[in-house]
């Protein structure tokens, strides 16, 4: 869904946190290539992310370990060696398995780090135990750096090219082609409402309603819940999309240029923030 900037009237701003995130995410694209041209994922970590593993291993074991760092430093601060020494043990497991998970990453793990952790923790030695806690931290920081943002990128962002909209009839189309008519159908409704054809803007409305309605049906098939549908897609957006049909029907101008703005900022811009950009880059780094 292509969304013109001339779409929204001149009196009209962005949404500035949505223009945030948007200019957050195309820094990003730029800065990526340039991160993907040198590093390589390994093959073996698709093994622990969906589909292949629909309990994805790799990142709980990630968000495990971040806890047990954290409460092992927290406990070393206060010097509780029984709590620390606990929180480190299931560290030092955790952290074993990695290298055997994705073996091409075997000498990116500091496991000298988590064994003077242990040692020094056991031997209530709380300074040294918390300078071994900070190799860990660096040494962790140090792999995130390098690819965590690829790695999300690639096994946990959507690719929409294998979605397929249903349609009314039960028939399919392509995602692509989907996308491509929504953008000219919305251009339909500017073009003839500039032109002062009212009933053919109100024609191209309603197969633009239709058309985004097909689209919404696929939400599920990544969302469990409805909320991101209607957010998007909800009630706000379909009282604008009547207060849009009622100025087409009264040939106001003005008002139905700026309704229209508002819906393009609503449904295009919002789904393009947060899906299109990162999957177009998931695209242009991977395939």
């Amino acid at each position: 869904m292509a969304c013109k900037a001339s779409f929204m009237s001149s009196n009209r701003r962005p949404h500035r946190p949505l223009a945030g995130f948007v200019t957050l995410l195309i820094l990003a694209a730029a800065a990526l290539p340039a991160m993907a041209a040198d590093i390589t994922l390994p093959d073996s970590l698709a093994q622990w992310y969906k589909p292949a593993n629909k309990r994805q291993v790799w990142l709980h074991t990630m968000f495990a370990m971040r806890r047990e760092l954290q409460a092992t430093r927290e406990y070393l601060q206060q010097e509780d060696g029984e709590h620390a020494l606990k929180w480190a043990n299931r560290l030092a497991e955790h952290y074993a398995r990695m290298p055997e998970m994705v073996p091409e990453w075997r000498d990116e793990y500091d496991m000298a780090s988590i064994d003077a952790l242990i040692e020094k923790t056991a031997a209530r030695d709380f300074d040294a135990a918390l300078r071994a806690s900070d190799e860990v931290t660096r040494d962790c920081r140090s792999c995130h750096r390098q690819y965590q943002a690829l790695t999300a990128l690639k096994f946990r962002w959507p690719d929409f090219r294998e979605q397929r909209v249903v349609l009314d009839d039960g028939s399919e189309r392509d995602y692509d082609e989907h996308m491509a008519l929504l953008s000219t159908t919305l251009n339909r409704i500017r073009i003839a409402s500039d032109d002062e054809r009212w009933s053919e803007a109100t024609r191209s409305l309603d197969a633009l309603r239709e058309q985004l309605g097909m689209l919404g049906k696929g939400c599920a098939s990544c969302h469990d819940d409805a909320a991101p549908r209607e957010r998007i897609l909800g009630a706000e957006t379909e009282q604008t999309f009547d207060q849009l049909a009622q100025s087409l029907t009264a040939a106001d101008g003005k008002r139905s240029g700026r309704l229209l703005g508002e819906a393009a900022v609503a449904v295009c811009a919002r789904c393009h923030g947060t899906h299109r950009l990162l999957s177009d880059m998931r695209r242009q780094l991977f395939d």
